[in-house]
């Protein structure tokens, strides 16, 4: 049987970083990788919250102005109850932390995720939105699990933390994301969920069969 490789790029500090502060990337190659798929263990760590941050140039009025007709919209959605989505109080007129041009945050819970990337795909119009998870590995989740709509614009990773102790959670008050009470379903629900979605399945000659074992 091959090997099955990975291959991870990764963004790592210079060797001296007392007499240099440049980054490099450097190819790592991990042999017989295997996704997990204990079905605690990736229930357990499933991303709970999630960050969309939408750019545009900020000398173009044009665009700084979509901008934020866009953020105007999502926040009326909110309020009529399209999705959670919620703007942070600010809009960044300037570059900050690694982010390179005029932009805004907005944080969204997972249970709103499908419905915020749906809109925001079909209606960003020019403008670029970087897309992220929150977990404790804040330049791992900027670079490697990171996702873009739109063109992507290159970050500045050296502000970030590589990892933290606490999870960045935000609005708790709100009781959703990493502040849910509980899970949505139990281990033995989702179970049951998964057989009934076999057994429906079996009728679809196009879709691929679960492994038995």
């Amino acid at each position: 049987m091959h090997d099955t490789y990975k291959y991870i790029t990764l963004s790592t500090g210079s060797y001296d970083q007392l007499r240099s502060q440049t980054s490099f990337s450097k190819r790592v190659i991990m042999s017989d990788y295997h996704p997990p798929t204990d079905l605690e263990e990736v229930v357990n760590s499933e991303i709970k919250e999630w960050h969309f941050h939408i750019y545009f140039h900020q000398r173009n009025a044009d665009q700084h102005q979509a901008a934020l007709d866009l953020r105007d919209a999502v926040l009326r959605l909110r309020r009529d109850g399209a999705f959670v989505a919620v703007p942070l109080f600010r809009v960044n007129t300037d570059p900050i932390g690694p982010h390179p041009v005029g932009s805004y945050e907005i944080w969204v819970p997972s249970t709103s995720f499908p419905s915020v990337f749906s809109y925001l795909c079909m209606n960003r119009g020019d403008l670029s939105i970087l897309v992220h998870p929150l977990t404790r590995e804040a330049r791992t989740d900027h670079e490697l699990r990171n996702a873009w709509i739109g063109p992507p614009f290159p970050l500045d990773l050296s502000a970030l933390p590589v990892k933290t102790e606490e999870l960045p959670i935000q609005y708790p008050s709100l009781k959703l994301g990493y502040s849910a009470p509980e899970p949505e379903f139990t281990l033995d629900q989702r179970r049951r969920i998964g057989a009934n979605l076999e057994r429906i399945l079996k009728g679809e000659k196009e879709a691929a069969k679960a492994p038995m074992n």
